[in-house]
């Protein structure tokens, strides 16, 4: 049960991490050099639309494998590594509420009424929030795999 407990985790983790990585390094600089900013913005919001949906189900995952996963250990002796990763990983699940719940949001109405400039300045706003979680979940992956 444990393994197949930690495979689901590992699959919601490589989900989110896999989709950071896309966006920051093949489609926004592609999108930027290659489509005017109506395009551009309206195509992000609705590529994030849909990656952000699957990041809620990855959160979903990662939080209820990875309790499970802790609960079946004594914390005094696990890894110190697990606790980064915890608490790397909770911070990178409010961060992306918070870009979900603001940003995001305005990002979505502003293309929808085609006010560019209110939806250039929200996407500006999600990218370093990305950029900020995308490097927590690689310190995440390191905590846990070098720090026992």
């Amino acid at each position: 049960m444990h393994e197949w407990i930690k495979f689901f985790h590992l699959v919601a983790a490589i989900v989110w991490m896999g989709g950071m990585s896309l966006v920051i390094l093949a489609l926004r600089p592609v999108v930027i050099a290659q489509m005017s900013p109506p395009e551009r913005l309206a195509l992000m919001s609705a590529v994030l639309s849909r990656f952000f949906v699957m990041v809620w189900l990855s959160i979903a995952l990662i939080l209820a494998s990875g309790f499970w996963m802790m609960s079946m250990t004594d914390l005094k002796l696990a890894p110190k590594g697990w606790h980064a990763m915890s608490g790397l990983g909770l911070l990178m699940c409010l961060i992306f509420a918070h870009i979900w719940f603001s940003p995001f949001r305005r990002l979505k109405a502003a293309v929808q009424a085609s006010d560019w400039p209110v939806a250039a300045k929200a996407l500006g706003q999600i990218h370093p929030l990305v950029v900020t979680n995308f490097v927590l979940g690689w310190l995440a992956v390191l905590a846990v795999v070098v720090w026992r």
